[in-house]
């Protein structure tokens, strides 16, 4: 797996993701975490992921039947934290996004995408990773993040959502 830097140029890639996401969430019960609805189609959430290609977006990529790359997985980290994420008095890379295709079980597209974003940290000097997810359904997702080596904190809204904040030390 190819992991290169992305920008807003790769919006229809990672809006493709998130509908794909959305498709097998709901095929499993799961709408709770991201609704039934592709985000491609609303406007709103179109505009957050312009965002969030634009600053700290990697694309995970895997080559396709023609030896082209075919778009896998994405992630988004920065240093700025969303606004409802508890305080911490110190540098972190946080992790806004993480999408990885079901089309490829058992690549662990996801674990090496934090792995990355465990390796941009340490390269920037920074020894704290946090990241967090809806905790609502069957708390299969915080299970993963733990599974990832990452210890749930805090619980925070977000909206009419909660989700689980983790932390990790690079």
């Amino acid at each position: 797996m190819h992991i290169r830097p992305g920008g807003p140029e790769d919006t229809a890639t990672v809006l493709s993701l998130f509908d794909d996401a959305v498709a097998w969430l709901v095929s499993h019960g799961r709408e709770g975490q991201w609704g039934t609805e592709p985000w491609s189609r609303d406007p709103a959430r179109v505009e957050r992921v312009r965002g969030l290609a634009a600053e700290g977006l990697w694309i995970a990529e895997l080559p396709d039947a023609g030896g082209g790359p075919e778009p896998v997985g994405a992630l988004t980290a920065t240093g700025k934290p969303p606004a409802y994420a508890p305080e911490v008095g110190e540098h972190e890379l946080y992790v806004h996004m993480l999408l990885a295709s079901r089309a490829h079980p058992g690549r662990r597209i996801g674990s090496q995408l934090l792995g990355h974003a465990r390796e941009q940290a340490r390269t920037r000097g920074i020894s704290l990773v946090r990241v967090d997810c809806w905790s609502g359904g069957d708390g299969a997702l915080i299970r993963y993040y733990e599974r990832q080596g990452f210890t749930p904190t805090e619980r925070a809204a977000v909206g009419d959502r909660e989700v689980q904040v983790f932390e990790t030390r690079v």
